[in-house]
């Protein structure tokens, strides 16, 4: 058996720190502009503090995109110039071991269907293969494509990204192609790299209803909120309980067939939850069904560990949390959920630690579609701390009314257009140290 070179060992909890990094160019003629989180942020600009701030804040661990749209420039073709040198800086200068998000929402444009292209399970191993390759023993631990639910959502059900697909029969065209992308792209790793660690990274779900007439959709949503990675992971068969949903809804048989043969083995399961946008109530407004989020803190994350413990029987790792609103709620945020963390881990979850994402303030997604909410949620005013409009057209100029206030670092703009960054007083509650915690009896 291959011995793997993992970063995050069960001896002890990992406090790791991401920076956000959408990364989606549409097609010319697309009503979306592009949207990348690296240049809004002036990240492009200021890497290097950026990164240095991560270290010390504390991190031992770093999430950083690659910026597939941007690195595969045409099939076989790559640009690592700019990687090479923050990968060089983080790992070599800051001492952080990163795990390298390769797709995050967006794919190359030469993909003319992006993520519905016929050759897209290709190019995604071609790049993983390619990166695998070049950084191995620098990075070794990387995430295929992060969040293939909320990838979905956005590329297959409501046509928000490319390639705009909508409906259940989208969403299962997207789904289908990334977990047969995801395979493909963990096996290109592993050859190029047998020490690869795999970190699945997936979003966590929370559907509670009180109308009895929603109750068939949220049992639907809740069992949606797993199957891309049962995909991945070759667990979908004739007998698993929504193989006739994907055949209903347009997945090939073939493909089906394939997904089933090729189950992917991950190392690391990366759990995203957020305690005010993660948990959603359905109801019924104006004829209409909608998801309405609602704050369910700690008692959220430890549920949705709980629930992918108990499925998937896999070593955990936190790989995005944060909370939107001041930098106190931030704070307090922080202090909950490390302390939820090392609650379970003492309690003898296999679970590895925790990632505050993001380091900075970012900017919200509708800003590339001329400020129409893009989510497919609405923000409750009474659970949420900084409730986000319909619209953010009319707020005002300037990235301004766009910032998310997620940060543990806030973003702020000067005169020129210049981005000043502040730490907040939730950087100075950040785990310093590895906290030194002796396996459970029972961890395997």
């Amino acid at each position: 058996m291959t011995t793997h070179i993992d970063g995050f060992p069960h001896d002890r909890l990992h406090w790791l720190i991401g920076i956000e990094d959408t990364c989606v160019y549409p097609a010319p003629g697309s009503s979306m502009g592009p949207l990348n989180e690296f240049e809004l942020t002036a990240h492009d600009a200021n890497w290097r503090s950026d990164i240095g701030t991560a270290a010390a804040l504390g991190a031992t661990g770093l999430r950083y995109g690659v910026s597939w749209p941007l690195v595969h420039t045409a099939p076989g073709t790559f640009d690592w110039s700019a990687l090479d040198e923050r990968i060089e800086y983080a790992v070599r200068e800051e001492g952080l071991t990163v795990i390298a998000d390769l797709v995050h929402y967006g794919t190359p444009t030469w993909l003319d269907g992006s993520f519905a292209d016929p050759g897209f399970p290709e190019a995604l191993a071609e790049f993983a293969g390619a990166f695998a390759e070049r950084y191995r023993g620098v990075v070794d631990h990387i995430t295929p494509l992060n969040e293939p639910l909320t990838t979905a959502s956005f590329c297959g059900l409501r046509g928000v990204w490319p390639p705009a697909l909508t409906g259940w029969d989208g969403w299962t065209t997207v789904t289908v192609a990334i977990a047969r992308g995801v395979q493909r792209a963990v096996a290109a790793i592993r050859l190029a790299n047998p020490d690869a660690v795999i970190v699945h990274v997936e979003a966590s779900a929370i559907y509670e209803t009180t109308e009895t007439v929603l109750a068939e959709e949220v049992a639907l949503l809740r069992s949606l909120a797993t199957l891309p990675t049962d995909l991945v992971l070759g667990r979908v068969d004739d007998l698993h309980p929504l193989d006739p949903w994907l055949r209903e809804q347009g997945a090939r048989p073939e493909h089906l067939a394939e997904l089933r043969a090729g189950g992917a083995r991950i190392d690391l399961l990366g759990v995203n939850y957020y305690p005010d946008l993660t948990p959603r109530v359905l109801e019924l407004a104006e004829g209409t069904v909608r998801q309405v989020t609602a704050n369910r803190w700690s008692d959220g994350l430890r549920a949705v560990l709980t629930d992918w413990h108990t499925r998937y029987g896999l070593p955990m790792l936190v790989t995005e949390t944060s909370i939107e609103g001041t930098p106190e709620v931030r704070r307090d945020w922080l202090e909950a959920s490390t302390a939820t963390v090392r609650d379970l881990h003492q309690e003898g979850m296999d679970v590895r630690g925790l990632t505050w994402w993001p380091l900075l303030d970012f900017v919200d997604w509708s800003y590339a579609s001329g400020g129409r909410n893009v989510e497919e949620f609405v923000l409750d005013p009474a659970t949420s701390s900084d409730a986000t409009s319909e619209t953010f057209a009319e707020t005002g100029r300037g990235l301004t009314p766009f910032f998310r206030r997620m940060g543990l670092v806030e973003l702020s703009e000067e005169a020129g257009g210049e981005l000043r960054r502040t730490p907040t007083v939730a950087a100075a509650v950040f785990p310093r140290a590895a906290a030194r915690t002796a396996p459970a009896e029972s961890a395997q």
